[in-house]
């Protein structure tokens, strides 16, 4: 059900490196999962976001105009709308699996989760935000500490599905005008998980961008 052809946001995450935390078979079964993508340009940029559910039903997709002041400005948008659109949709326990193609961006998200885990707040990776950003990277924060469970996935940009809707969102403004759904995914078949997707490690030689 993915839009132009591409590969359902579950099939992306499940072949995406997921910076510096490991990508065990269990977290092939998210809930949901949100591409998102900001452009920049001095003419001005915008801001996309695709939600899907874990079955590839569509949730929602945004494309908006923005002007952002540089690139990772305009990624933190994104990622920050994103979310937001999700967290109007989908219950608190949910889990996420967010993707991203920008590297830094993807890095934080997951040094920012597993710091929560940690008996003492500290994140194993640092975790280092562009100044003109801190604003949004505390509405992303705060988004990401609402779900139940969340992991970044770093995708290229030519595979991200927001990416044409961020780059020409005067073009693809008709998906702003879709109505608004609430779906739920289907429960997940218990004998599929007992046929775990092999390892990344196996499939990239062991020199995986993902680390453990």
């Amino acid at each position: 059900m993915a839009a132009h052809g591409r590969p359902a946001l579950r099939d992306l995450f499940d072949e995406s490196p997921t910076p510096h935390i490991a990508h065990p078979p269990r977290t092939h079964h998210r809930d949901f999962y949100v591409a998102t993508d900001g452009s920049f340009r001095e003419s001005g940029g915008g801001l996309g976001a695709v939600i899907e559910t874990r079955d590839g039903t569509r949730v929602a997709r945004v494309a908006t105009a923005d002007a952002p002041p540089d690139n990772n400005v305009a990624e933190y948008r994104a990622l920050h709308l994103g979310l937001d659109v999700l967290a109007a949709r989908a219950p608190r326990d949910t889990s996420v699996g967010v993707l991203i193609d920008h590297d830094a961006l993807a890095s934080n998200v997951n040094s920012s989760i597993l710091a929560t885990q940690h008996p003492d707040g500290k994140s194993p990776q640092p975790v280092s935000v562009p100044t003109a950003t801190r604003y949004h990277w505390r509405g992303i924060q705060a988004r990401l500490n609402g779900f139940d469970e969340v992991r970044a996935a770093r995708i290229d940009s030519d595979q991200n599905p927001a990416h044409p809707l961020a780059n020409a969102p005067e073009q693809y403004r008709h998906v702003n005008r879709e109505p608004d759904r609430c779906v739920l995914p289907e429960t997940p078949d218990p004998a599929a998980a007992e046929f775990p997707p092999p390892s990344r490690a196996d499939r990239n030689g062991g020199g995986g961008r993902a680390s453990d």
